[in-house]
């Protein structure tokens, strides 16, 4: 009787126990309770039917779109809010299992890091690699057609085609910047271009600082005259009078209050300025740096003559033979080419190392050098020949595609010391590779974990590491629509030039900050400090900010903080004449929580937003709005998130009401929980900090590999995020993980092997 007990116990115990988990008791019940209700052959859902998928042997076959489905169910957008949810452990289970899948699948197959095509460079890049190959602006924003988007950035190789129209810009752009490098374009007659208010082409930015555009045709030194209305008393403190072009200093002198001539009956003085100016259309600002005098004027007294000194003209003559020899030219010509055709060659050869990112083999120099023959033919001098010789660098495929080459013998091989040389300095700087990362490929070391650490480290460091702000940050936070943007000037008063500029250079100082201060990814949601200068600050209604300088704030209120809340990402997140909870629940999927919604059907009838704020709320509008069966299935999960963010109107000032209805910020994130403002919104967003570092992971990928992510990137994305989270996510070490990355320093050739060569290992950066 005992064993019988015995036996009984055991085996009711083995019969309580948990089944081993696989597809069948541990996806499939979910899908069929839950999933392929709404998402059948029938209904069909979001256009989505997952009936096939309750088969496990999709899992490999179809294993992109179980990527997805895991996706969102990770994110709490599936199943949606309203509908009958699983049991926490029953998803928990489920996700669990499909990453042991996955993980199994992937330790089961060889490493592929991927596969980039011919890159071309794209308009920044080509601006700045001239710039760092030849030391002279040029700016192909203004010549050449606009680059097309993939992933959301310019930089993807598979929509960055050439078109015959571009490739007429390229010849053309190649002879200008030969000549202008070498110093062989003659100059014209000196002309004079005045810039005052009266004539409407001068801008006054405050009550010290005036501003205008430019065009400057030819490289050259320019004389610039600041006009300096007014007067003040004998004890008046001189003050400094500087000039900036696009926002560089140009130069700067100590001004005397006291006027040196009558002009007019008035009391006028000028300041006179000779510089160097590259071709190009620029921005010029004169203005004065500490005049606290001007500051403590009544505004009606700011620009009376009897009462003050402020700068009222720019006069611009030029252009003038520079006196010194042009550094793009010392920089080509670093021997005499008149002593013979071994210096011609020695400069040929150099100049194609540099263009072309890697050394030219020795029938590539014998090409280009026989352009320099084909000068001399035509009675022409040898700097003409190396002009000719550079031309042609600009127009060939080496120079204006980043050309990789593939193993002869291998599916997937590490990338050459030069490759990877370009992909890192195209990465960080958006431009080519310099002198000292150029001798680190040369030397075969630059592959050496501490050697490639040493030279992230010192490139961080570097000035032109701000182009990873200014493209990488500016795409992925779309703040580079800015320029493009006209928010309606009648109902945004506020709105200018300076106060646009401002946001831009705050939301690039923040990211600057947190990438080269190794600043946690959370700080983009919530930091409690940001940048700010005086006119930013009060339009934020944050005190004790004085001074057009920007400098590091610590934050005191719950409005601000993070770049959500930023005027900048809420400005470009809204229509000209309105906020749009939409379109700011949009950029919260798609930049923040890296899930996106599908793009909108065809024929959506649009939002009446005529009689918001007079006679209805936005809010109830948009729930009409959705109540339209067409709409409904995107703006539930959109406008529930973007009206969080509705305390910011349309430029992203704080504000309680809209019109004359009172603002209620309260919505829900995907995965069903609820808050009330923006600061609840934010720190929720905080408590999913794994969600956003994966999107920012994701992302940053994207853009340092030219391509969009697939399957094979899974892992890698994965390890980053195991390597990183015990870390509480540091920015910058997320940099160092992608560039050690497989994907980043290897790519898959054209042939197919079944083993994996041993020279390719992934590691976690150290």
């Amino acid at each position: 009787m005992q064993r019988f007990l015995l036996f009984f116990v055991i085996a009711s115990g083995v019969s309580r126990a948990a089944p081993t988990p696989d597809f069948q008791n541990t996806v499939k019940p979910v899908l069929t309770g839950n999933c392929v209700v709404c998402h059948n052959a029938s209904l069909s859902s979001g256009g989505v039917n997952l009936t096939p998928y309750t088969n496990g042997a999709t899992l490999t076959t179809d294993r992109a779109a179980w990527e997805k489905i895991l996706h969102k169910i990770e994110a709490g957008e599936m199943p949606p809010k309203g509908a009958p949810r699983p049991a926490p452990a029953a998803v928990a289970s489920l996700v669990s299992y499909l990453n042991s899948e996955f993980d199994k699948q992937d330790r089961s197959v060889a490493a592929d890091p991927g596969r980039v095509t011919a890159r071309r460079l794209n308009r920044s890049e080509y601006t700045n690699t001239i710039r760092d190959l030849l030391g002279i602006e040029f700016h192909a924003g203004e010549d050449f057609p606009s680059d097309d988007l993939g992933e959301g950035f310019d930089n993807i190789a598979d929509v960055l085609s050439i078109s015959p129209l571009l490739m007429e810009k390229y010849v053309s752009a190649a002879e200008k910047i030969a000549a202008r490098a070498l110093g062989n374009i003659p100059l014209p007659k000196p002309v004079t271009v005045s810039y005052e208010a009266k004539d409407h082409n001068l801008r006054r930015v405050d009550v010290d600082t005036i501003e205008a555009v430019h065009r400057v045709d030819f490289d050259g030194d320019y004389d610039i005259l600041i006009g300096l209305p007014g007067a003040r008393s004998a004890d008046a403190k001189p003050v400094r009078l500087a000039l900036w072009m696009d926002g560089k200093p140009l130069h700067e002198t100590t001004v005397e209050t006291k006027p040196s001539k009558l002009v007019y009956f008035s009391p006028f003085s000028e300041e006179h300025f000779r510089v160097s100016l590259p071709e190009g259309e620029h921005v010029f600002r004169a203005g004065f740096l500490d005049d606290d005098f001007i500051r403590t004027l009544p505004e009606k007294d700011y620009y009376r003559a009897a009462k003050n000194k402020y700068p009222g003209t720019i006069n611009i003559t030029g252009p003038f033979a520079s006196t010194g020899e042009k550094a793009s030219r010392k920089q080509i010509l670093f021997c005499d080419p008149k002593s013979g055709s071994e210096c011609v060659d020695r400069i040929v050869t150099a100049l194609a190392r540099r263009a072309y990112r890697r050394p030219p083999t020795r029938a590539e120099v014998r090409e280009l050098m026989s352009l320099t023959t084909l000068a001399k033919q035509q009675g022409l001098g040898p700097e003409d020949g190396i002009q000719l010789a550079l031309e042609a660098m600009l127009v060939s495929p080496n120079f204006i595609f980043r050309i990789e080459h593939d193993s002869a013998d291998a599916r997937a091989h590490r990338v050459s010391d030069y490759e990877l040389a370009s992909r890192l300095s195209y990465f960080l700087w958006s431009s080519m590779p310099d002198e000292d990362l150029l001798r680190t490929a040369e030397a075969g070391k630059l592959h050496e974990p501490a050697v490639l650490d040493s030279e992230i480290k010192r490139m961080l460091a570097d000035q032109r590491s701000s182009a990873l702000a200014e493209n990488f940050a500016g795409q992925w936070l779309e703040i580079r629509n800015l320029d493009s943007i006209k928010p309606d000037p009648d109902r945004y008063l506020l709105w200018g030039p300076e106060l646009k500029n401002a946001m831009k250079t705050e939301t690039l100082m923040f990211f600057s900050y947190v990438l080269h201060e190794n600043r946690p990814i959370a700080d983009f949601l919530d930091a409690r400090y940001t940048f700010l200068n005086e006119r930013l600050a009060k339009f934020y209604g944050i005190p004790g900010v004085v001074g057009p300088e920007f400098r590091r704030v610590d934050i005191e209120t719950n409005q601000r903080g993070g770049i959500l809340t930023q005027a900048s990402v809420l400005t470009v997140s809204s229509y000209p004449t309105r906020t749009s909870p939409t379109i700011r629940g949009k950029y919260l999927l798609n930049n923040i929580l890296g899930t996106p919604p599908p793009p909108p059907p065809p024929d959506v009838p649009a939002l009446d937003a005529s009689k918001v704020g007079s006679e209805i709320s936005l809010r109830k509008q948009l729930e009409e709005h959705r109540n339209n069966a067409v709409c409904a299935s995107c703006h539930s999960k959109m406008d529930v998130l973007g009206f969080g963010l509705e305390n910011y109107n349309g430029i992203g000032k704080w504000r309680t009401v809209d019109g004359k209805f009172p603002i209620d910020s309260s919505g829900t994130l995907p995965g069903g929980k609820s808050f009330r403002t923006p600061s609840e919104l934010k720190s929720m967003l905080v408590s999913q900090t794994s969600e956003f570092a994966r999107c920012v992971t994701e992302k940053l990928m994207v853009y340092a590999l030219g391509r969009g992510l697939g399957p094979s990137d899974r892992p890698t994305v994965r390890a980053i995020d195991e390597h990183l989270q015990a870390k509480n996510y540091p920015f910058q070490d997320l940099v160092y993980e992608v560039v050690h990355s497989l994907p980043f320093q290897s790519r898959k050739g054209e042939l197919i092997t079944t083993k994996q060569p041993p020279a390719i290992k992934e590691t976690a950066h150290k």
